[in-house]
């Protein structure tokens, strides 16, 4: 186990140290060049490639039925967190300058609740799925994150961070549909899902091979970059629990769920993988483009990477 543990650990800890040593060195402008990069080209690219390698006729109901699940429980237990949080806040008197419970504006709470439902079944869980399961059940989890990315990230999550990223006066429903309606993820799917069957060019498939890894480490350095920002750890207090949402609650009763349903050993396994997985990096790329809050998705990711370090031996003796 320690041996597959490191390779799954090592691009994470080796591409996000890059992009905290690359801070001091970098404009001040180009982490929120590179995130709406990555949300215009690079995830694009990404998720046309998963689209043409998804095998979207096997389980098609369990592994898009599981994923949904857990955008929902994800979803439910954030927007909870938050009534709490806010009710807390106003019966202690709680201020923007003055809190031991920092208040959260709408742009904190956009971020909070991406924090808490998206997950990173991209670049962390595709990276490190094929050193802890099988080939067939690495397919089930290719499908699970092209169900997490469109229906979540880029569904859900756009319209999520569209309408908190606005003031409330100027909010109407047919601007996170327009949002929606263009975001790059959802066009370049489904091209690559309609031309799975056209053979393209060797050096095509392999540039958008290479593509996927470069997103991928793009992704970590972009972290790395906004970790090193960070000012106190007032950020990471509010990240403990969107993240504890959704590296322990979402995967436990994804698990729960997949046993009820019939699903066991690393086909089970593949479906905690993908609901446990931290914080999307996407919930930064849209705190970048839609002005949430980048240092909580930035906390909520660090700390969600930390819980998933601890967390995967655990389901390895519990599924594997």
């Amino acid at each position: 186990m320690t041996e597959t543990l490191f390779h799954a650990y090592t691009p994470i800890i080796l591409w996000t140290a890059l992009g905290f040593i690359l801070f001091r060195f970098i404009p001040n402008s180009l982490p929120r060049l590179l995130g709406r990069g990555l949300y215009w080209v690079g995830v694009p690219l990404q998720i046309l490639t998963l689209a043409r390698q998804a095998n979207l006729s096997e389980n098609a109901g369990v592994v898009p039925l599981l994923a949904i699940g857990a955008l929902a429980v994800g979803l439910t237990f954030a927007w909870l967190s938050l009534q709490v949080w806010k009710r807390f806040s106003r019966e202690n008197g709680e201020s923007k300058k003055s809190s031991v419970l920092p208040f959260l504006d709408r742009p904190h709470c956009g971020s909070f609740i991406l924090s808490a439902m998206l997950g990173n079944t991209g670049f962390v869980g595709l990276a490190i799925a094929p050193s802890l399961i099988n080939a067939q059940a690495v397919g089930l989890a290719v499908f699970y994150s092209v169900t997490n990315n469109i229906i979540g990230t880029y569904g859900i999550g756009v319209f999520i961070a569209s309408y908190f990223g606005r003031p409330a006066k100027r909010n109407h429903w047919w601007i996170q549909l327009r949002d929606i309606l263009t975001v790059p993820s959802l066009w370049t799917f489904s091209f690559g899902y309609f031309t799975r069957s056209v053979e393209l060019p060797t050096f095509v498939e392999s540039g958008l091979q290479a593509s996927v890894e470069f997103v991928i480490a793009s992704s970590f350095v972009l972290m790395g970059i906004r970790l090193a920002q960070l000012q106190g750890w007032k950020s990471f207090q509010v990240a403990l629990l969107p993240a504890l949402v959704k590296v322990v609650v979402m995967p436990g009763l994804v698990g729960i769920a997949a046993t009820l349903i019939g699903l066991s050993g690393d086909a089970r396994l593949a479906m905690v993988l993908m609901a446990g997985v931290p914080t999307a990096f996407a919930s930064l790329i849209l705190a970048e483009e839609y002005d949430l809050d980048p240092d909580l998705a930035a906390s909520s990711i660090v700390v969600s990477i930390g819980l998933l370090l601890l967390m995967i031996p655990v389901w390895l003796f519990v599924y594997g």
